[in-house]
């Protein structure tokens, strides 16, 4: 068995590589656009393809090349706050990428091979406090542009199983978090801040937004394991959530990481990391993917946030 990772050496693809090679016997491939950092140590048993893939020609000879059974397709502009800044830019990124994946398996003919097809909770946007948990039944209401491009994604899977029985299975993963992740989340927003103040490079403050409302946090680590388990036990059309049903303030985050700070830390409310759509509480109503898999996380929130921390202080030590 082989499996294609596209974003191969990002945050989650680079942990989802890692889980394949210590958990199954499949070959690993996978697309790179950008520094291979995350993988470095493990180019020489990967077979890698540089490449950007908003042209339907390179996906087709990437496929053809590589004939893959399992297609991760991790690749995508990730951030909404990005996509505020550049709506066009995130659409025609993720739903281009999305696109010439499908349309390639229909057109080289890989009847066997099955795509996992990530979308996102925040496809769901404004959920109201009687829909909560959200099951994968809650209507769109999406609140930002890459919002509006994981549900492009999302129903291209949907479409292209309709219409041409493309084994596509589609997961909604909620927040997740974990060493590794990029600033611009706020784990690593927050870690970073306090690296960096422990190290005498900035000043002891960590500057925050709205510190009231509550998400569902996975680790990411348990995220691959629910995507390898999605792809091979999912049922091709089907959609399933991905979190750890519980909710936990931002403020609860903050609290935790300043508790293991080796220094006193102030904090500063900083109007320009709110956002005026956030959501009191976002909780994951996952029932449907663990009778399916049987899964459920198993690294608790605090261990997540020790490891964060520990990976930015790795981070600002090296410089």
């Amino acid at each position: 068995m082989k499996a294609l990772i596209t974003g191969i050496s990002g945050f989650v693809g680079s942990y989802l590589t890692e889980y394949l090679l210590d958990n199954t016997d499949w070959q690993v491939a996978g697309t790179v656009y950008g520094p291979y950092g995350n993988i470095k140590n493990l180019c020489g048993t990967l077979e890698l393809y540089p490449a950007e893939l908003s042209r339907l020609d390179v996906v087709s000879f990437i496929l053809e090349q590589s004939h893959p059974d399992y297609i991760f397709h991790l690749a995508a502009q990730p951030l909404p706050s990005l996509s505020r800044r550049d709506p066009w830019g995130t659409l025609e990124t993720n739903i281009r990428m999305q696109l010439n994946i499908l349309q390639a398996v229909v057109d080289l003919k890989m009847d066997h091979c099955r795509i996992l097809v990530v979308g996102s909770s925040e496809e769901y946007g404004l959920v109201h406090p009687d829909e909560l948990p959200i099951k994968e039944t809650n209507p769109f209401r999406p609140l930002s542009p890459y919002a509006v491009s994981k549900v492009g994604q999302d129903l291209l899977g949907l479409q292209y199983y309709l219409n041409y029985g493309v084994q596509a299975i589609r997961v909604r993963p909620f927040n997740h978090i974990g060493p590794r992740q990029r600033p611009g989340f706020v784990a690593p927003d927050f870690a970073q801040q306090i690296a960096e103040a422990e190290a005498g490079l900035r000043e002891t403050v960590v500057r925050v937004g709205n510190l009231n409302v509550k998400r569902d946090f996975t680790d990411v680590r348990d995220v691959v394991r629910a995507y390898h388990l999605a792809i091979t036990l999912g049922q091709p059309g089907e959609v399933y959530n991905i979190g750890s049903e519980q909710a936990h303030s931002i403020q609860e985050l903050l609290d935790t990481f300043l508790a293991m700070s080796t220094v006193p830390i102030t904090v500063e409310q900083d109007p320009a990391r709110a956002r005026a759509s956030d959501l009191p509480l976002v909780v994951a109503d996952c029932s449907k993917f663990r009778a399916q898999t049987g899964w459920q996380p198993t690294i608790p929130f605090q261990d997540t946030l020790r490891d964060v921390l520990d990976y930015w202080r790795e981070q600002v030590a090296g410089g």
